[in-house]
């Protein structure tokens, strides 16, 4: 198995920087090698099992099992130290490699003395959601982040998800697969998960309901829009930006 340990590892479609970058590592989150090529690795991320090329310098060997769930760190970004060194990492990476606050990892001795979100005792409750969805306001949008340093529409609803134990995979098209569907938009609730289509039909993107009528999404920065039977209307320019397709509810 291989580990992260940097803030943020891109994942590639190809084994080139000038290849589209497909989802990201965070940092502490574990993948297995599939096939080298140059100076990067084919891997599968263990939590989406996303496939992507990562930069093999990004990743080091590691020989642990993976909690699930895993302990998060929780502030929007936080210090460890690396052989000594500061390293900042973002909101909701994995620190489940830790004994207490540090850890030898791959010949590095890390040490943590934040804060710890721990998505199993998290409770799923309106009041929760939306102070945790107040760390992602203004993230830009990254196609295919997944972190607050930059993240697109389902990273951002995977990785808040994750927060609460609660498994989403990577994709929107593949999240629309998931949960039970509300029959009407007047019956969703602040957690539900609105997916969009485009004229063929294919779910491109998705957000998370704060009600009937609002919804935050990753969509240019993760912002708070209307929305009504038809789809997102923007709030800044009055604009209707996506065609509401379906409303999922994931869980309890």
């Amino acid at each position: 198995m291989l580990i992260c340990l940097i803030s943020v590892a891109p994942l590639r479609s190809e084994p080139s920087h000038r290849s589209e970058m497909v989802s990201q590592l965070l940092f502490g989150e574990m993948c297995e090698p599939m096939e080298q090529s140059g100076d990067f690795t084919k891997v599968k991320a263990r939590y989406d099992n996303y496939v992507g090329w990562c930069q093999t310098a990004q990743l080091q060997e590691a020989e642990y099992q993976q909690p699930t769930p895993m302990p998060l760190s929780a502030d929007w970004v936080n210090k460890v130290m690396i052989n000594g060194q500061t390293a900042m990492i973002p909101f909701g990476s994995d620190l489940s490699f830790l004994k207490g606050s540090e850890a030898m990892v791959a010949e590095k001795k890390i040490t943590y003395d934040g804060a710890f979100l721990l998505p199993e005792s998290n409770e799923w409750s309106e009041e929760t959601l939306q102070e945790l969805l107040q760390l992602f306001l203004n993230t830009p949008y990254l196609w295919g982040g997944r972190s607050v340093f930059g993240i697109d529409c389902s990273g951002f609803t995977q990785l808040v998800f994750k927060c609460f134990n609660k498994y989403l995979h990577r994709d929107a098209s593949q999240q629309a697969t998931q949960g039970d569907a509300i029959g009407f938009l007047q019956e969703a609730h602040c957690g539900d998960l609105a997916f969009f289509d485009n004229a063929d039909g294919k779910i491109i993107h998705v957000g998370i309901l704060l009600n009937d009528h609002s919804i935050i999404h990753a969509s240019g920065r993760v912002r708070i829009d209307t929305i009504d039977n038809m789809g997102i209307i923007n709030s800044d320019t009055g604009r209707r930006t996506h065609n509401l397709r379906i409303v999922k509810r994931i869980g309890s």
